[in-house]
């Protein structure tokens, strides 16, 4: 938001206002005979059509001069009310980390553009916070690290939402070379371990969980996980080992759920919330229309909670704007004196 004085541009345009009748009654005097020189029948010059035509145009050009003049000094009084912008900035954004957490394993494909696609609704709540997102299947991917390049974490989730928009039972979509090129490229890294493992949620949790750095650092840190609790083969942590390793961390964590259709579908259901909710943590399904909000405001409370710290002002001189009109008006009021003058 740009604030100024308003008073300075008050008192510029009065100053100048009265330097200016000062100066036209100094500049007045009573005009001596001998100074004038008298034509004989010259009345009628003031009746021709180009006279008047060009009297018509001097006093327009003098009216536009009169608009420039009054332009620049109101300009004048706004760069003297020294325009600045302020911005309030709480402290503790800078302090708040969050990494998505996502399982790009083949189970979860047809949920995974939708689940990349809440991540970017969420964007247009940060205001400084730190945001990574990791992928992970038998093995992890740091897709990016924690950074507040808002403009790369969008194009990175619009990547992702758009590489994993895939069928995988679609002859449509598996024909598709350039689909199924863009898909293997987004989920490499994610395959690396034992060829009959796959969607290993504890190895992906706990991965994500070593995306933070500056662990000295009195920071808020977060983990949104994304996945089915489908798992196949045998991973170093399990869900719990995971979960308990975020908390021995000091992390929050909250889940979304994307469900499976296999008779343990209940039982990876209720594990997977209960790992999550143990430690104060909130369990959403995918297409739960308020996980979004309630995880933000979640984090938020916590947040204000953890990193207790006072608004900063942040004010910034704007003074280039104003200052390149007025540039461009005096120019254009001395190109216009000048061809008066002449």
């Amino acid at each position: 938001m740009v604030t100024m004085h308003p008073w300075a541009i008050a008192a510029v345009v009065l100053a100048v206002v009265i330097l200016g009748i000062l100066g036209w009654f100094a500049r007045r005097r009573p005009t001596e005979h001998q100074d004038v020189r008298w034509v004989a029948n010259a009345g009628y010059l003031t009746t021709l059509r180009s006279y008047r035509s060009r009297l018509s145009r001097y006093r327009t050009a003098l009216g536009f001069m009169g608009v420039l003049l009054l332009g620049a000094t109101v300009l004048t009084g706004v760069l003297a009310a020294r325009p600045v912008e302020r911005d309030l900035r709480a402290e503790e954004m800078a302090y708040r980390d969050i990494v998505l957490c996502l399982d790009v394993s083949g189970s979860m494909i047809e949920y995974d553009t939708e689940i990349a696609e809440k991540f970017l609704t969420m964007l247009p709540e940060f205001d400084g916070e730190r945001i990574a997102l990791s992928i992970w299947n038998s093995t992890s991917r740091t897709v990016f690290p924690l950074t507040d390049d808002y403009d790369l974490v969008e194009a990175e989730l619009t990547e992702a939402a758009e590489a994993l928009d895939f069928d995988i039972y679609s002859p449509v979509d598996n024909l598709n070379s350039a689909k199924v090129d863009r898909l293997i490229r987004f989920i490499t890294g994610t395959e690396g371990g034992s060829g009959d493992a796959s969607s290993l949620i504890g190895d992906g949790l706990a991965s994500c969980a070593l995306n933070f750095d500056e662990a000295d650092t009195e920071r808020s840190r977060t983990i949104i996980l994304a996945g089915d609790n489908e798992v196949f083969g045998e991973g170093v942590f399990s869900l719990d080992e995971a979960v308990d390793m975020v908390n021995e961390r000091d992390i929050s964590l909250h889940g979304i759920y994307a469900p499976t259709n296999n008779p343990r579908q209940a039982e990876e259901e209720a594990e997977y919330r209960d790992a999550v909710e143990r430690h104060g943590g909130l369990f959403h399904h995918v297409d739960d229309p308020d996980a979004v909000p309630q995880i933000i405001d979640e984090i938020s409370a916590q947040q204000a909670v953890d990193l207790d710290a006072t608004p900063e002002v942040i004010v910034t001189d704007t003074p280039e704007r104003y200052f390149s009109i007025l540039v461009v008006l005096l120019v254009l009021y001395q190109l216009g004196v000048w061809r008066l003058r002449s």
